[in-house]
């Protein structure tokens, strides 16, 4: 486990792999993280990654910088559809200070583990 959470939060990369052994994880409790799509609401609608815990589309990412700097401590992972916006925030959120960020470096297109159509969106939409 500690040699999973470590590879993803250095490297800051999550594979489909680890994507779905992070969340059997947290499914068990043994430990925890905000899994956060980037995408825009039509796209999670379309499908979602089962476990998605926030929506916090990349159009109005600006608008979520105070939401997110209350998880800032936390294990985050980002994901969009192919991994290239989830790329830039990763970026962003690390000049930011963030430490333990990482992204689905593929998006939900690589991702074989359970998803939804038409899920319920997150709260915080």
């Amino acid at each position: 486990m500690k040699e999973l959470i470590g590879k993803v939060f250095e490297s800051s990369f999550a594979s489909d792999e680890d994507l779905q052994k992070l969340l059997k994880l947290r499914d068990e409790k043994k430990f925890d993280f905000k899994l956060i799509d980037i995408r825009e609401i039509y796209e999670y609608s379309d499908q979602s990654i089962d476990g998605a815990d926030l929506l916090y589309p990349t159009t109005l990412f600006h608008k979520y910088v105070d939401e997110l700097g209350k998880i800032k401590d936390e294990h985050i992972v980002l994901y969009c559809r192919t991994g290239s916006r989830t790329g830039q925030v990763l970026g962003i959120l690390k000049r930011m200070g963030y430490e333990h960020v990482a992204h689905l470096g593929m998006g939900i297109m690589s991702y074989s583990g359970k998803t939804s159509k038409n899920a319920k969106l997150p709260k915080n939409i």
